[in-house]
């Protein structure tokens, strides 16, 4: 990373929203290298009350670990990824019915296109799959996203690439690691997905691909759980992409229905988007980033939104801000915005710097969040960051 430079806190208010007086930012955990660059993680909060992810460096054999951290702030590895067949584990997990924890890595296995995983509760890892196990990879390769689990209890994901096109595929996955590839993608329905599904209401499964789609710039699908896709819509379709373009991030599903993401690039400025679609394909821009002088209110965002028990929709931005580190925003439903936080606002960016992933709002309300960089040893941190919301049931 460039060398850090000094930093003013700034509040930046957008739009008809205001701030909640009672905010308060904490930088709860810096990591050091037993742990390193949590990048493109989301947080997840466990059963029992703590908040579990994954770094893509750190550990033993430095391929990274998962972690655990207590709302207060204390940090350990639950398991480390040293054996030359695990590793880079980039996406973060999902605690199963089980109580297990599963997710996927980033290369290695034993065709070192990536691998599918097992962590108990105890630390003790398993690798259930690993990729490109078929012929020119038919069963996918380089698995970038999260898991999730269905409603028939198996998992669900993507690798950006492999596939009999080679533009990646979704798969689902068993619990004892028996892989179905249920759709592999072709440019023209979108390509190289990098985030993972969501299932909505109506049973079906939703996602993002950065690439692909009739311009090429990414696109919103919809598939069934046999398989078969639609692609709901393509980016860039407008003039100059004000539309956007590669969204890097995967969707969430509002209490209207609708569907809400981010683009990394495009907008009217060039710098990403929020945006929402409907089950229809009908797509809304939200808000534009860099819409403000030298980007002070972010600019691309590779995580996606969360909608808060106050009715809007928060998430990162992996650059921009008044130190161009990111920034933590909240956006409306009609695309009224305000900035929260601004990265790097204490001297060396020990508050942290590149929040790459994305928020998770807790039970107690409060929202909780990682950078890739800054902290204490320059490894990345562990924020929260309390707005006086309710709590989440």
């Amino acid at each position: 990373m460039t060398r850090l430079r000094k930093c003013i806190w700034a509040w930046v208010f957008c739009g008809l929203l205001t701030l909640a007086s009672a905010q308060t930012f904490t930088t709860l955990a810096s990591f050091q290298y037993d742990g390193a660059n949590p990048e493109y993680v989301s947080l997840i909060q466990a059963n029992d009350g703590n908040f579990y992810g994954t770094t893509r460096d750190g550990g033993g054999g430095a391929v990274g670990v998962v972690f655990k951290v207590t709302p207060a702030g204390e940090l350990r590895d639950l398991t480390d990824f040293s054996n030359t067949r695990d590793g880079y584990p980039y996406a973060g997990v999902v605690q199963a019915a089980d109580g297990n924890f599963y997710g996927t890595t980033w290369q290695r296995g034993t065709q070192n296109a990536g691998t599918a995983f097992e962590v108990t509760s105890s630390g003790t890892l398993t690798v259930l799959y690993s990729f490109c196990s078929e012929n020119n990879c038919a069963d996918g390769d380089e698995p970038l996203a999260p898991l999730i689990q269905g409603t028939d209890q198996n998992f669900y994901g993507t690798t950006a690439d492999g596939g009999t096109k080679g533009y990646g595929t979704v798969f689902k996955l068993s619990m004892g690691g028996a892989l179905t590839t249920l759709h592999s993608f072709r440019f023209k329905d979108g390509a190289n997905p990098v985030a993972g599904l969501i299932q909505a209401k109506n049973g079906k499964f939703y996602g993002t691909t950065v690439f692909g789609g009739t311009k090429g710039g990414g696109a919103v699908f919809e598939m069934t759980a046999a398989g078969k896709l639609r692609t709901l819509y393509s980016f860039c379709v407008q003039k100059k992409c004000t539309d956007g373009t590669n969204p890097y991030a995967g969707l969430m599903q509002a209490a209207d229905g609708s569907f809400y993401g981010t683009t990394y690039a495009g907008g009217a400025h060039g710098h990403g988007t929020v945006f929402r679609v409907t089950a229809a394909g009908k797509l809304t821009t939200l808000y534009s980033f860099c819409s403000q002088k030298r980007c002070s209110d972010g600019a691309y965002p590779y995580a996606g939104v969360i909608h808060a028990t106050d009715g809007h929709f928060y998430g990162t931005t992996s650059q921009g801000g008044t130190s161009n580190w990111g920034t933590i925003y909240k956006v409306s439903s009609t695309g009224q915005w305000a900035m929260l936080h601004s990265f790097c606002a204490k001297k060396n960016c020990t508050d942290g710097a590149e929040p790459s992933g994305g928020l998770l709002q807790a039970t107690s309300g409060i929202f909780y969040g990682t950078t890739t960089y800054g902290g204490t040893s320059q490894e990345g941190t562990v924020y929260s960051l309390s707005m006086g919301l309710a709590p989440r049931h």
